[in-house]
């Protein structure tokens, strides 16, 4: 369990965004990354967060280019996609 107040903010946020695919997508990026991120990461995420989840997915799978501000490392992470877990 997160014991940081913001984290745990981040992760309700990341995990009940209103779609299977978006859960899976966005809270799954961030149950795989949160750990590594410094407070400028977490608030880029933040932002990220209260973007529509079609265009997130949209930047994930490369079918839109994302806004300047999201651009860098977090974009290129959500970019590989290595972070799903499918059933198989």
């Amino acid at each position: 369990m997160l014991s940081d107040p913001e984290l745990r903010r981040l992760h309700w946020r990341a995990h009940h965004r209103g779609t299977r695919e978006a859960d899976m997508l966005i809270g799954g990026f961030f149950d795989a990354h949160h750990a590594s991120w410094d407070s400028e990461e977490r608030a880029l995420f933040s932002d990220m967060l209260e973007e529509q989840d079609v265009d997130i997915m949209a930047w994930a799978i490369g079918t839109a280019e994302p806004p300047e501000r999201f651009g860098g490392p977090m974009i290129d992470s959500l970019k590989r996609l290595d972070y799903i877990r499918i059933a198989r």
